[in-house]
């Protein structure tokens, strides 16, 4: 097997590279996960204390999602908001979530990562130096956003490697 960025078929040559290292981190991500328990899932770390899995995932299905409209120039619309939101808790922390099962969090996921493919088949390369408004007053290139996405699942994906090294030595005990 020959591995590439390539992006899908009448993809655009710079965005199709962009896309292709979202949906590789994606499968990655996916790989890393596949078989979790919902104890293993949920699990939180010594003395509870860190974000579970199930927490890190639907976080990084509402960032991308949230990269998603940003690159339209749309709002999200409340249904989106209502499945995979809030980004932060009324303590600025990241959701609680506990007792999802991973199949109903990853088929989540699987929309917004659709979405993602769906965008890069209607953007051109020429749009990717676009401008659009990025957190805290902030700015962002289309293609900085994209490969943000990207960038943003390998960040977590250790934390959920981490996760599980811990959880592991836990049953060992």
């Amino acid at each position: 097997m020959i591995l590439d960025l390539k992006g899908e078929h009448k993809m655009e040559p710079v965005i199709g590279m962009l896309y292709a290292m979202v949906d590789e981190n994606y499968k990655r991500l996916k790989s890393i996960v596949a078989g979790m328990s919902q104890e293993e899932l949920d699990y939180k770390g010594p003395n509870q204390k860190y974000n579970s899995t199930a927490q890190l995932l639907k976080h990084l299905s509402y960032v991308d999602l949230s990269w998603v409209f940003r690159i339209k120039g749309e709002m999200i619309p409340k249904e989106y908001e209502e499945k995979l939101g809030p980004m932060l808790d009324e303590n600025g922390q990241l959701p609680l979530i506990k007792g999802i099962s991973l199949e109903v969090i990853i088929n989540q996921y699987d929309d917004v990562v659709n979405m993602i493919r769906n965008l890069c088949y209607q953007l051109t390369d020429k749009q990717l130096n676009h401008i659009v408004n990025y957190e805290n007053g902030n700015q962002a290139t289309i293609q900085w956003g994209i490969w943000h996405i990207a960038d943003h699942s390998r960040y977590h994906q250790a934390h959920i490697n981490q996760l599980r090294k811990w959880y592991s030595l836990k049953l060992v005990w």
